[in-house]
């Protein structure tokens, strides 16, 4: 049984992602000379993928966390609770491999080695999700110098690729943290 974070990145947040895959489609049309309109849908398209992914992220961490809590005493179950996701990274900043490192890194493993131990290709998506990131902030503030010389120019290809790739890692964040919530506690976390 998926996590409930999981089942809503596969349903509610994918279908979000899809509308606006759609309204790609219906203001740039399928053939070549696209719109200039199709630019600003590929930048939208970025921070809401950025912020799903966030959001999934953030959703998944406090499963971890209720998991945990559930196997302490009473007595300690406040402690946990309050203390897990006190000043979380994905309460206020983006979803990149550092701020994922240290929100996951407090269940008392290396977060990113089981990662990639999880799936190879990991390594690769890892770059791909600082690559959104990165994209995420040049939209959000308005600043492309960092971007290179095409001045904020964004394929469609791009944003897809960084959806499959932030779909795999989903998928291999609930994995290793299904694992590590059972060595914590003994029981299946979901």
């Amino acid at each position: 049984m998926p996590s409930a974070s999981l089942h809503m990145w596969t349903t509610v947040r994918a279908a979000s992602l899809d509308e606006i895959e759609g309204a790609h489609a219906a203001i740039g049309g399928t053939g070549p000379g696209r719109r200039y309109a199709t630019r600003q849908v590929n930048h939208a398209y970025t921070v809401l993928l950025s912020s799903q992914f966030q959001g999934f992220c953030r959703d998944l961490h406090t499963e971890c966390v209720d998991a945990v809590v559930r196997t302490l005493p009473r007595t300690l179950q406040p402690i946990a609770e309050q203390g897990l996701p006190r000043d979380r990274k994905l309460d206020r900043g983006n979803p990149n491999p550092g701020n994922l490192g240290a929100d996951f890194g407090r269940f008392d493993f290396n977060f990113w080695g089981a990662v990639y131990a999880a799936d190879q290709r990991n390594e690769r998506r890892r770059v791909l999700l600082d690559e959104l990131n990165e994209w995420r902030n040049a939209i959000a503030h308005q600043d492309f110098a960092r971007m290179g010389s095409g001045g904020g120019v964004l394929q469609l290809r791009q944003v897809r690729g960084w959806r499959a790739a932030c779909d795999a890692l989903a998928r291999s964040f609930e994995e290793v943290l299904f694992r590590q919530m059972v060595t914590l506690s003994g029981v299946s976390p979901w």
